[in-house]
């Protein structure tokens, strides 16, 4: 019986480690995110991007090199439903107004 008690205190610590709770269980804003418009043109770099922001005109590719998913939208609010982009994935962007959101 002492056994089975020691046994469930250690599973439930371990498992409170695996799940941190509170402000420590938030992701790290760490990473970019790329996006690819022309081959004539610069590489735009969003560092550790939060909030709406709005693709440049050309855009053509998005890629993902932050810790956490982000989502592309085809408005440039951040309105519409939108396709979820996960860490070190990449997603074709039409051009013109369309935005995304970290």
């Amino acid at each position: 019986m002492h056994r089975f008690g020691a046994a469930a205190v250690l599973a439930a610590a371990g498992l409170l480690l695996a799940f941190p709770t509170g402000a420590s269980a938030a992701p790290a804003d760490t990473g970019e995110v790329v996006v690819f418009r022309t081959e004539v043109a610069q590489l735009t770099t969003y560092d550790s991007p939060r909030g709406c922001h709005k693709l440049p005109a050309d855009a053509h590719v998005l890629v993902n090199r932050s810790d956490r998913p982000v989502r592309v939208y085809g408005d440039p609010f951040c309105l519409t439903p939108g396709l979820t982009v996960q860490p070190g994935y990449g997603a074709h962007v039409v051009p013109g107004s369309g935005s995304f959101s970290g």
